[in-house]
């Protein structure tokens, strides 16, 4: 079994496959896990209640909420339930807003009510003026993306999943087998899983079929400084148009605000960078919405890539008579919908004829905090006595040790450069961008042969 992408739905379709018996190789271009749009997007939680109803993705945005919720609890993945609040600024919204809410009943999320104004402000007092209203959706939350697809691809490689890095496929064919022809060397396999994100298009044309086509989506972001934090509780959505879900404003797990995203169309499948335009109309729209942000140092800026497609759905297919599946066109619910996507694969294959052991256990996987939401290592007295180097602060803007840093080093899947190393510890990622803690660092990955 090949598995093609090491994005949160391409680890999590090897974490489901692995733990119910298969024989997996998960296979990714780039070389680390979770470079692509799985690390550079709004890390929602979300529930699901404003997809299109009927769609393979309301369905799965609903049942991965509910499992990665669990999947988290039990791995030590950092999540808050704040709810969020879709805001209303015109009047043709506020009459949108009960339209979602039937939406949301249609999709089974019964919990969504209707806010007025004067509760909102109480709630919400930095909201900029002339709000009309507000839908509730309770249980939306944040969550941290980057460990949750570290933690399914540990445990993918911890039951036995190979994991083949800097491995793009540049050739695939079915005869017998599949051969898949990569910069490392052909892979042969039985069944394949397409899960290549922007390029799952490209994947599915070359085994015959011509079912979608990806156009990258680039969103634009601004993360502001953590005092900014004070300023929001919930995720405050959009009401969101036929074409985009709009720019939100939400606090993060690791204590800032982020603000964004943009949404524009582009030729280039690799085009990350931001845009002076993009980030000044968001900044005009994130005053707009929380005024007081206008007084707040940004920390950082970010664009990531969806994988939009002419379709209003995932584009999740099961070829069975190939043995292959695909789960393209996989939007900004991905995170959210990765273990449901991942269940809805093992079963379409099981029905193609792969053959699988029945329900195994729960994960014995804990994974190092990096959120803000309980104790990090720091603040711990008896984690310190066990090991003094996680009271050795290395990256003093995020409070990251030098216990942290030699935990990630030596982990099963040990970050390759510089950004790894900050999606495992955040180092690097606060007010100074590294450039107090970047040079210890860079010598630090060195030392073990890899890039700065």
């Amino acid at each position: 079994m090949a598995i093609v992408g090491a994005g949160v739905v391409g680890a999590a379709i090897a974490r489901e496959l692995t733990r119910h018996g298969a024989s997996c190789v998960l296979v990714e271009a780039a070389p680390d896990v979770g470079t692509g749009t799985s690390k550079a997007n709004t890390a929602i939680l979300h529930t699901g209640f404003d997809a299109k109803p009927g769609t393979v993705e309301a369905r799965l945005v609903r049942r991965g909420h509910e499992l990665l919720r669990g999947y988290a609890a039990q791995v030590g993945i950092p999540t808050a339930t704040t709810g969020a609040l879709m805001v209303a600024w015109t009047r043709d919204q506020l009459e949108t807003l009960s339209r979602i809410r039937a939406t949301a009943t249609q999709n089974g999320y019964e919990d969504a009510r209707e806010v007025d104004v004067d509760e909102l402000y109480r709630r919400e007092p930095a909201l900029g003026p002339g709000v009309l209203g507000a839908l509730e959706i309770p249980d939306e939350g944040i969550i941290c993306p980057w460990t949750t697809t570290l933690a399914l691809a540990t445990e993918a490689v911890g039951g036995g999943c190979e994991l083949a890095l800097c491995a793009p496929v540049i050739g695939v064919e079915r005869a017998a087998r599949f051969e898949l022809q990569t910069s490392r060397g052909p892979i042969a396999a039985e069944y394949l899983v397409n899960a290549a994100g922007l390029r799952s298009d490209e994947i599915d044309a070359r085994l015959g079929h011509d079912d979608f086509t990806v156009v990258p989506r680039r969103g634009e972001l601004i993360v502001f400084d953590k005092l900014a934090r004070g300023l929001v509780d919930h995720i405050l959505l959009p009401v969101p148009t036929e074409r985009t879900k709009g720019v939100l404003v939400a606090p993060t797990v690791y204590g800032n605000v982020l603000l964004g995203p943009t949404a524009e169309d582009l030729d280039s499948k690799d085009d990350r960078s931001t845009s002076a335009g993009g980030l000044s109309s968001l900044l005009a729209d994130g005053v707009r919405i929380v005024p007081d942000l206008a007084e707040h140092e940004v920390t950082a800026t970010f664009a990531g890539l969806r994988a939009a497609t002419e379709h209003r759905d995932y584009q999740l297919r099961v070829h069975a008579e190939q043995g292959y599946v695909c789960a393209g066109g996989i939007r900004s619910t991905g995170v959210s919908a990765s273990l449901a996507i991942a269940e809805h694969v093992r079963e379409g294959l099981a029905d193609a004829g792969l053959r699988l052991s029945g329900q195994p256990g729960e994960a014995d996987l804990e994974m190092p905090n990096i959120g803000e939401l309980s104790p990090r290592p720091y603040e711990q007295p008896e984690l310190i006595a066990r090991d003094p180097d996680y009271g050795r602060v290395v990256c003093f803007c995020e409070r990251v040790t030098r216990g942290e840093i030699e935990a990630a080093m030596g982990s099963p899947i040990p970050p390759c450069d510089a950004d790894g190393l900050r999606r495992r510890t955040r180092a690097g990622m606060g007010r100074c961008q590294g450039f107090f803690c970047g040079a210890s660092l860079t010598a630090r990955l060195a030392a073990d042969g890899r890039g700065g």
